[in-house]
């Protein structure tokens, strides 16, 4: 229907969104951005709001095996024919208007929500915020996760533009929440212009960490608050508490909306799952950790916790050609003995080739590099292995091929 993949902006989704009698959109909205941890933070959110009893729709990207993760209603997927019904009433509003994959699953995402009339939609802009499908309807709260380079194609190769994109998604008078400790001071202006009440973590919130719990403090009206002797969040990795603390943040500014008990937190951060972030999985007594770092800040945050599992490990390793792959390798290098590579055969994916040099540059022996097939044959190479542990990793689309042989052979 489009004959690109993306089309940023926001002005033919939003005309169809009229059409179909979405705006202004009937429920309370937080929308998440950022280039890493959005994921996992939407699944924070929703999880403890489900935990205070609320209903709950939430929109995220992309998915892992069934389109139908991308959209949750209640706790559930939506069903096949709940999904269906939505494209019908998308495709008959849109009057010859071309849209991408992506605007149409929001808009169909937006209508079932909408039609359920549930209490908060969580959604996860896409790519970017400002000219974000997403970003068509207005937030009335947001959250910014931590920001680095990526789709640099689409937003740029400067920090500073691309908050700019990510900020977007702010609105006057409604609070934003920022979990990137190093916030870039474009954000910080951004919010200043647009008079978007901003509270970003090190400066208006913080966290203190003790072996089995932690705490969130933050400043109210020059007073100190928070929560003490909060749950480890459920996911996995030491950055997991900052973006948890971005949530509570969230949560706690917006509690006039919707009001979240102590203990309603605690559930939900115990009871948080997010398929494919540092997912840990035992096939035959070998230990296989599942990862979507697809980027060199998030496999950055990938090592930290690597820093702590047995070493060496097997990689079983691709990527998509535009992203910047050999700093990604080179954080990676201590904890991999040996790396298991394959073209993933989708739009811009990286060639055998491209991979090979890539880890050859960034100062993997050749020796080291095992050329396969496809990213099952990579798999059952490195199942026979055991019990040598397996780090599958580098796209969401080498988790997606790494489950399905996992789970099927």
């Amino acid at each position: 229907m489009h004959p690109s993949e993306s089309d940023l902006g926001i002005d033919r989704v939003q005309a169809v969104a009229k059409k179909m009698n979405l705006l202004p959109y009937p429920m309370p909205v937080i929308s998440v951005a950022g280039t890493n941890g959005k994921g996992s933070s939407v699944a924070m959110l929703s999880a403890i709001y489900e935990a205070a009893g609320y209903q709950v729709g939430v929109y995220t990207s992309p998915h892992i095996i069934r389109f139908n993760e991308r959209i949750r209603l209640e706790g559930r997927q939506a069903t096949d024919l709940e999904i269906i019904n939505a494209f019908r009433v998308v495709e008959n509003h849109r009057n010859g208007l071309k849209l991408t994959y992506f605007e149409y699953a929001t808009l169909a995402a937006l209508w079932l929500f909408a039609k359920s009339a549930l209490d908060v939609a969580i959604l996860e802009v896409g790519l970017g915020g400002r000219l974000d499908a997403v970003n068509l309807v207005d937030a009335d709260a947001c959250l910014i996760t931590a920001i680095g380079l990526d789709h640099e194609d689409w937003l740029g190769k400067d920090i500073a533009k691309i908050a700019v994109e990510k900020a977007g998604i702010m609105r006057p008078g409604h609070p934003c929440v920022c979990s990137d400790p190093e916030v870039p001071d474009s954000l910080i202006d951004y919010a200043k212009v647009h008079k978007v009440p901003l509270k970003h973590i090190n400066q208006d919130f913080w966290i203190e960490k003790n072996n089995q719990a932690w705490s969130f403090l933050s400043v109210q009206s020059e007073h100190f608050s928070g929560y003490e002797n909060l749950p480890p969040p459920a996911l996995l990795g030491d950055f997991q508490y900052q973006n948890a603390a971005g949530v509570v943040a969230l949560i706690s500014t917006f509690q006039p909306r919707l009001p979240v008990s102590q203990n309603a937190l605690a559930i939900g951060l115990r009871q948080t799952k997010h398929p494919g972030r540092l997912q840990k999985m035992i096939i035959n007594q070998q230990n296989w950790w599942l990862d979507v770092a697809h980027n060199p800040q998030a496999a950055t945050a990938l090592s930290g916790f690597l820093t702590q599992q047995p070493l060496p490990m097997i990689a079983v390793f691709s990527a998509l050609a535009d992203k910047d792959i050999q700093p990604m390798i080179r954080t990676l290098l201590p904890y991999i003995d040996t790396w298991y590579i394959a073209d993933l055969f989708a739009p811009r994916s990286a060639s055998l080739q491209h991979l090979a040099e890539s880890l050859q540059q960034a100062g993997v022996l050749a020796e080291n590099i095992v050329k396969c097939a496809s990213i099952k044959e990579a798999v059952l190479a490195a199942q026979k292995l055991s019990p040598i542990p397996v780090l599958a990793w580098g796209s969401f689309l080498t988790v997606t091929q790494t489950l399905a042989t996992l789970n099927h052979g």
